[in-house]
């Protein structure tokens, strides 16, 4: 599988992690690793994700850039690693 980092930038709001992660689900990615954290503006948080799919990752990065409050998301790095389940 490979492995894909994702920042998402978006307005905060309660329910935002919860429809990222709905989204990532999905479309078929597992979460790797996550880390959210407060923007340089109080209103906006940026979430970092490290997904794995054998999926291409822009399928992921289009359908998170149509939520709602979501105001950014890049595809940083691509890392290719071996996943055993």
């Amino acid at each position: 599988m490979m492995q894909h980092q994702v920042s998402i930038q978006a307005r905060f709001r309660p329910e935002m992690l919860e429809r990222v992660l709905r989204v990532v689900r999905h479309r078929g990615f597992q979460v790797c690793a996550m880390n959210m954290a407060a923007g340089s503006n109080p209103d906006n948080i940026n979430i970092e994700l490290t997904v794995a799919s054998q999926r291409s990752v822009d399928l992921l990065s289009s359908q998170l850039s149509k939520l709602m409050d979501v105001s950014s998301v890049e595809v940083q790095q691509q890392l290719s690693q071996q996943i055993r389940a």
